[in-house]
């Protein structure tokens, strides 16, 4: 049964202000004979015969404290008044003794009967608004079924505040997918922010909304027609692969007490097709890349050792792997124009005397030396003594340095003798460990073997099993190649990763220097053994490294066909080896690059992208800076000589094949691939 409650000024019959008196009267001549329902001072609610009691009050699943309406707070809006009482009620007598005022204004209601008549249900013609304040009077109009009589009694709650929530984001005008990150919105963006409520434009103030990238930019705001939706308008353009936020307050309200709780929405500009720089030809292209980034090796090495420090920031310490990259680098600047012979050579007699005089370990340099004194500096605890993987980098850069030598040339022919000093005291054999058919990477004189780290492939030291085979002094049996770096076969993948055939490694390829350090000398064209073709090893590798980056299963920002490369780099947080399976939005510019002689076209598109559309802020005095993530902000100023070494190589070799054709015309290393089972 559903009553409808009438408005309240003239609804109560002179009989039942008769009945008030009487029962006002008859109170007072009894007060044993009732109970103050709840309201007591000690919130007694004992059942005394004859009364009416509420048992409780409920709005919505919420029941309300009767003894303290201090505690009704934050009670739902969605849901009906009901009342409990012990005895079944006078429906009669519910409209004149049950009122619900706000705002002390009586409301009207609709109301049932339930519980075979104890429970009186209440539903507001209005309902309940939010952040409003409610009271219940019940008033001794209110008679039992049986003639029960109740004294009266109120009780208070506050309904919670409405939620303003966004519901839609619209850059001019195409609707944005909140649960993922808003990628490549257009320069002229207008943002439409869709609300679940009216907004109230007063709570709107100079900083409750604003525009970052991080700098704050300036905007315009209006209004749609049912103030339900912002609109947010840039006062200029806004830049490109530029992470931006939106950033809106706890300022904001919505009409009627909706509160909205901050929020940031980001968002990531497009890139801009308008090239930064004027446009050179292909192969002045890449000479302006060469010749940039081989300042790094030449402008900034090392002003005693003449060696790579390792980075741009490292001081006096200098690294024997990026050196050796160095090295090569350094004939290219010969045969480029960037340096003359004579210069190249007087650098060569600098690194090759410290060389002679630094600490080794067995013939093998560590990690990082002091670049005045060649003593160690360790690489980490137990790293302190010979790292074979940049002693083979270095021996790499020597090796091909000894075959552009001339021999007829005194200091050059003197220079020769050097390098070939070098090259046959590293004592390969002493990194089996007691001869294991395997390689150690690291020994200390302090720790020995504590580091106990087998180079097993497949990675970046294929160099080092080639250069330990071909050794005239200290060579491995081909088994250790064999069980050690090919571990018996168990380097071969065979897998293809979006639809490409990958020869050998890990998933995906791993980090694209797997394709460049030892690379930068053995010649993949023609080399093969009976795990793989090598060019199309690499070749592969570096397809399925863009095919990643276009597929961008991560979702992050900056990622194009022509935007891609994931190698090890210095990061938003540090430094990591990034890859397809460690993929942290960080584009690296020399995996593309250095991908040149296997992938041309696409690395070459790469280099452009990171010149002409991104060079305002990735191009710097020594090249491309080393990496880049536009989904954290994020560009590295710093440049890595294991990272810009490759560049300058593995253009070369794309270009001329220089330093492929050098350090192959070595006879001992053809030797040693023939003892490896390679054709070449």
């Amino acid at each position: 049964m559903i009553l409808k409650r009438e408005s309240v000024s003239n609804r109560t019959p002179l009989f039942f202000m008769n009945f008030k008196i009487v029962l006002v009267f008859f109170t007072i001549l009894t007060p044993l004979f009732l109970t103050n329902c709840g309201n007591d001072d000690e919130g007694n609610n004992d059942f005394v015969p004859g009364s009416i009691q509420i048992k409780q009050i409920r709005v919505g699943t919420i029941e309300l404290d009767l003894n303290n309406s201090n505690n009704n707070q934050g009670i739902s809006v969605d849901g009906l008044i009901e009342i409990e009482f012990s005895v079944p009620i006078d429906a009669s007598t519910i409209t004149s003794s049950i009122e619900v005022f706000h705002h002390e204004e009586n409301q009207l209601y609709e109301f049932d009967i339930l519980d075979q008549g104890s429970t009186v249900s209440i539903q507001l013609d209005n309902g309940l608004a939010h952040g409003a304040t409610y009271t219940i009077k019940i008033t001794s109009d209110l008679l039992g079924a049986q003639g029960e009589v109740f004294p009266g009694y109120d009780v208070s709650f506050t309904t919670e505040f409405g939620l303003l929530e966004i519901v839609s984001v619209k850059f001019n005008g195409i609707p944005a997918d909140l649960s993922s990150r808003i990628l490549d919105v257009p320069f002229d963006a207008v943002i439409s922010i869709e609300f679940n409520h009216p907004v109230d434009p007063a709570s709107i103030q100079s900083n409750t909304i604003r525009l970052l990238d991080p700098i704050i930019t300036p905007i315009e705001l209006s209004f749609s027609e049912d103030f339900k939706t912002i609109i947010i308008t840039p006062n200029a353009p806004l830049k490109d692969l530029r992470r931006y936020r939106v950033i809106i307050n706890d300022a904001l309200e919505g009409e009627g007490n909706f509160n909205f709780e901050t929020e940031t929405i980001f968002f990531y500009t497009t890139f801009d097709e308008n090239r930064k720089f004027p446009v050179l030809g292909e192969e002045d292209f890449l000479t302006l890349i060469q010749e940039q980034t081989f300042k790094y090796f030449w402008d900034f090495g090392h002003p005693v050792s003449g060696l790579a420090r390792e980075r741009n920031t490292s001081g006096n310490l200098v690294t024997s792997g990026g050196s050796g990259f160095g090295l090569m680098a350094m004939i290219v600047g010969v045969e480029r124009g960037f340096i003359t012979r004579n210069e190249a050579v007087d650098r060569l007699e600098t690194i090759v005397d410290f060389l002679e005089n630094a600490e080794r370990f067995h013939g093998a340099w560590s990690h990082w030396l002091n670049g005045t004194t060649g003593a160690v500096l360790p690489f980490s605890t137990f790293d302190n003594g010979g790292d074979l993987v940049e002693t083979s980098f270095m021996i790499q850069g020597l090796l091909t340095w000894r075959q552009y030598l001339n021999v007829g040339v005194p200091l050059e022919a003197e220079l020769i003798g050097k390098i070939n000093s070098l090259w046959e005291s590293v004592e390969w054999t002493w990194y089996t460990r007691g001869g294991q058919n395997v390689l150690f990477w690291h020994w200390s004189p302090n720790y020995e073997w504590q580091m106990n780290m087998q180079i097993r492939g497949y990675h970046e030291a294929l160099i080092t099993y080639v250069l330990a085979a071909s050794s005239p002094t200290h060579p491995i049996d081909p088994q250790v190649y064999h069980q050690g770096w090919a571990r018996n076969g168990g380097i071969v993948n065979g897998n293809e990763y979006y639809d490409i055939n990958l020869p050998l490694g890990t998933s995906f390829g791993g980090p694209l220097f797997f394709a460049h350090y030892s690379f930068l000398g053995l010649d993949p064209r023609g080399l093969s053994d009976q795990y793989a073709d090598y060019l199309e090893q690499n070749v592969n590798h570096s397809l399925i490294n863009r095919a990643h980056s276009i597929a961008n299963p991560n979702n992050y920002a900056g990622y194009y066909p022509q935007s891609w490369g994931l190698t090890a780099s210095d990061n938003h947080s540090g430094y990591s080896a990034h890859s397809p399976t460690n993929d942290l939005g960080v584009i690296t510019p020399t995996a593309a690059i250095s991908s040149m002689p296997f992938t041309p076209e696409a690395s070459m598109e790469a280099a452009e992208f990171f010149y002409y559309n991104m060079g305002d802020r990735l191009w710097g005095e020594y090249g491309f800076y080393d990496a880049f993530n536009i989904t954290e902000g994020w560009i590295a100023n710093s440049y890595l000589a294991i990272d810009q070494g490759p560049i300058i190589v593995m253009i070369e070799n794309h270009r001329t094949g220089l330093l492929w054709d050098l350090f192959m015309s070595c006879p001992e290393i053809q030797e040693g691939l023939t003892e490896l089972g390679f054709s070449s």
